[in-house]
This record gives C-alpha cells, structure tokens and sequence, in this order.
C-alpha cells in the first residue's frame, strides 16, 4: 500500500479521481465515476433479472420477497405523489431509487480496500462512490430536468408548456397586466425549473462528499479508535444512504406530477 507524508496528503489522495485528460478542466473525465456508476446499473439490472426469471405465485424465496419490498415500497410512493398518467413513472422511480441506493451503499465496502487494488495495475487515484462526485449527480438530476419537459410536453404540448412560462406564477385577466407580468413569470418560471435539478444533484452530492470526508478522517486517525468511529460512523451513514436514494426519488415522482399538472 502507498506510503503518505502527511494526513493532507491521504486526504487528497483519497478524494481524488481517476482522470483522463486536464485534472480539473471541464473536458477531463472522471473514469472511477463512470465505471461504478455502470458497473452498479449493471449489477441492479441483474439482480431484478434474475428475480424475475425466477418468480413464482407460490411460495417466494428470499430474493423474491425482497424485490417484492422494493417494488411495494416504490409503488405507494408513486400512488402518494403522482396524479399524472404516464405509465413510464413505475420505471423511472424504480430505477433513480435502486441505482442511486447502490451508488450510495459502495460506500460501506472498507475504505481503503480498492484504492490498494488500483495500485497494483498503476492507478493512482480511485474513488468507488459515484455520487460523492458532483459529476454522476448532475447527470441524474439532469436527466431527470429532461424527464419534466417530455412529461410536459407529452400531455400539455409544446404550446402548453410555453404558455405556463409567461403565465405563472402571476395571473391576470386583463390582456394590458399580461403583458407586463409574462416577463417577470418568466424569469421567475424559469429560475423554478434550473433549481429542480440543482438541488437534485446538490443535496446527493453534499451528503455523500461529507460522508466520503469523514470516512477519511476516520482513516486517519490512531488504528485504536478506527473501529469504534467506523462502526458508530457507518451505521448512521446507511440511514443517510438509503434516505438520500428515497429523498431523490420522491422528489423526482412529485417533479413528474407536477410536470403534467394543468394549472
């Protein structure tokens, strides 16, 4: 294992990234983040394959009953906060609440445990938890911005949506105070929606960096206090961990209804 000459330098090596291209340009590439972040889509696409081959209206095994939870779980959300009609909204919840479950869990697995690894093949820097990094975050919470257009547009048209632009929050029935309202509905509309996805990715973010941090002061503090801190540290982390994934998810089903609502 690496050598460090100071805790500074084991803290910066181990929030550090695998990068391709500038180290802190827009156009460098976060290869560990986008690795975990497939490779952890992978493993949730499997797991739910595999219970589904395997699923019987008879006794259940264990996997079974589990995916059942989830599902369960995921469909009284969507039946709380979603009065719209697509269909795609069982999918989607589904999908944003296990794999940002599992880019959240990863963080569990012992600290330094794949960084080791990573040296023996000449990788220098590896960070496992993709949403410790601000990059994997924005790109869900991005995806999800584009999820709230389509839904808009697929009920309300194109025309519908533009109108709500120029309309809301402020009303008005006389053609004169539309006229001066619509600019200002629109700043207002428009900053409504950038926050959407900004504090989707924000509110992942910061918690998962914050915990990445503390694991790393945990690391490097005297080896009779790691467990102690460790164990106290990460059973409060994975209530964090699955409310982070819960918390993602709901706002985005309750983002998606709101898309379709017709004010």
């Amino acid at each position: 294992m690496a050598t460090y000459d100071s805790p500074g330098e084991y803290i910066d090596h181990h929030l550090g990234h695998w990068v391709i291209g500038e180290k802190g340009s827009f156009w460098s590439l976060h290869v560990d983040t986008m690795l975990f972040s497939v490779l952890l889509g992978a493993v949730f696409f499997f797991i739910f394959y595999a219970a589904a081959r395997k699923a019987t209206s008879g006794t259940p095994g264990g996997l079974q009953n589990f995916i059942e939870t989830v599902v369960d779980f995921v469909d009284s959300n969507i039946k709380d906060s979603y009065h719209g009609t697509n269909r795609l909204i069982g999918p989607i919840a589904l999908t944003i609440f296990v794999w940002v479950l599992l880019m959240n869990i990863v963080k569990l697995i012992p600290y330094d445990l794949f960084p080791w690894l990573a040296s023996f093949v000449g990788v220098d820097y590896l960070r496992i938890n993709p949403t410790s990094d601000i990059n994997a975050t924005a790109g869900v919470a991005l995806g999800v911005f584009v999820m709230i257009f389509w839904f808009g547009f697929k009920v309300k048209g194109v025309g519908g949506v533009g109108k709500e632009f120029f309309t809301s929050p402020f009303s008005a029935q006389s053609l004169p105070f539309k006229i001066v309202l619509a600019p200002i509905n629109l700043f207002f509309k428009t900053v409504e929606e950038i926050v959407k996805p900004f504090s989707l990715a924000m509110r992942l973010f910061g918690n998962m960096y914050a915990g990445s941090l503390i694991f790393t002061l945990i690391a490097i503090s005297p080896w009779y206090m790691q467990w102690a801190l460790g164990l106290g540290w990460s059973l409060f982390k994975l209530l964090v961990i699955v409310l982070q994934a819960f918390v993602f998810m709901a706002l985005t089903i309750v983002y998606l209804s709101m898309a379709e609502e017709d004010h």
